[in-house]
């Protein structure tokens, strides 16, 4: 009920933007919420006063059985004892109706911290141990990607979402990977990283099975810029190199290369030490939690700035730029094609225009690699590839 009302206030513009009967309709659940949590307080009252009236009940019992008892003199004790005894009665009733009601709160209230408690220490944990392959190794050199026949499903009771997927990414090329909604483009992409055990298949890297690797050095390999990119709370040194790997002028050469800093005010913004005029994007400057206090825009660049300072060979970028300005998106596109040209980039695409320069295009189609060849190849061909292009306006003069 809060939570909503929480959300109407601050949508109340678009709310009214919709005209009287949008207004009505948010009228009408908050009313509904407030009605639903009326009957649970009200089931709530109700029961501390059942517990009330029970105790008093029994209470009333105990003193009338110790009145009789002492009226007909079965206990050797006077008046004055037999008004304290009933006194002494009386109060311990309320004291346990005040104990059961403290005990019935407190088991209430500590069902949240059972539940961080299981989610801390009861869930299955991926493994952190483990795995071979030195940490000190140069891999991968090519970054030359294949699936075998790989197949994978989110939980033993669910269908596949990838079936018997091969196909052979070339290193340092780039890779579009397009689809339809629900076709496993992000899934193709989670393999890498193991997010999920392949049901079946295996993932090759420059000749090496990734699933005998150890997890922490396969991630460690891989950059990913992520659709709704992640900041955490502390400067923008931390959120670059959270583990504090890379030296201070590393860190400033990524801001300068990802087009946050310009050059030429390089060395005048690496002197400022005044918070209150410090440059935006000072590696002190502050960031608040989720990048709050940054544009979308700002946080993607931040996140390409990170990707940059990690040097691996393979880039992921899941629909990176599809919440971004275009300007934002020729900007992020410009800098991944000279920064990352040794790498091999693999990119679900958003926006079909950004990737129909790329070396190969896979379409996905219901967990199947459908189509995989040269964008132009396949646009001159026809089939679920065109199809897209027609329907986001993409000709042949874009290629």
């Amino acid at each position: 009920m809060f939570s909503n009302f929480n959300e109407t206030l601050n949508g109340m513009d678009c709310i009214k933007s919709f005209g009287s009967d949008s207004v009505n309709r948010f009228k009408q659940k908050n009313i509904r919420l407030i009605d639903e949590w009326t009957v649970v307080t009200n089931l709530t009252v109700t029961n501390q006063r059942w517990l009330a009236i029970y105790l008093t009940m029994i209470g009333v019992a105990f003193m009338f059985l110790i009145s009789m008892l002492c009226v007909f003199n079965v206990f050797n004790i006077g008046a004055a004892s037999t008004g304290v005894l009933l006194a002494s009665v009386l109060a311990d009733i309320n004291t346990l109706g005040f104990v059961i009601r403290c005990y019935t709160n407190v088991e209430s209230k500590l069902t949240s911290a059972e539940r961080l408690v299981d989610y801390a220490y009861n869930l299955p944990q991926e493994p952190t141990t483990g795995g071979t392959m030195d940490p000190n190794i140069e891999w991968p050199t090519k970054a030359q990607i294949e699936y075998r026949d790989v197949s994978m499903r989110y939980r033993s009771e669910l269908p596949l979402v990838l079936k018997h997927c091969t196909l052979s990414i070339a290193g340092e090329s780039r890779l579009g990977i397009c689809g339809r909604t629900g076709a496993g483009k992000s899934t193709i992409l989670s393999t890498l990283y193991r997010l999920n055990e392949l049901e079946s298949g295996s993932i090759l890297i420059d000749g090496v099975d990734i699933s005998t690797l150890n997890l922490k050095f396969l991630r460690s390999k891989l950059s990913i810029i992520p659709q709704d990119p992640v900041l955490f709370k502390g400067s923008i040194r931390d959120n670059l190199d959270p583990f504090h790997e890379n030296s201070d002028d590393s860190l400033w050469d990524a801001l300068r290369r990802s087009g946050l800093i310009e050059a030429d005010a390089l060395a005048d913004i690496k002197l400022q030490q005044d918070q209150e005029s410090m440059h935006q994007f000072h590696l002190d400057q502050e960031v608040e939690d989720n990048g709050e206090n940054f544009s979308l825009g700002e946080r993607q660049l931040i996140a390409l700035a990170r990707a940059l300072v990690k040097k691996a060979k393979i880039l992921i970028m899941d629909e990176a730029t599809s919440t971004v300005d275009y300007e934002t998106d020729h900007k992020i596109q410009t800098t991944i094609e000279k920064e990352f040209s040794e790498c091999t980039i693999l990119c679900i695409a958003h926006r079909l225009k950004t990737i129909v320069g790329y070396d190969n295009i896979l379409v996905l189609d219901n967990g199947e690699v459908a189509e995989f060849g040269m964008p132009l190849d396949l646009f001159k061909k026809g089939g679920i590839f065109k199809e897209m292009c027609d329907k986001t306006g993409v000709t042949s003069d874009d290629f």
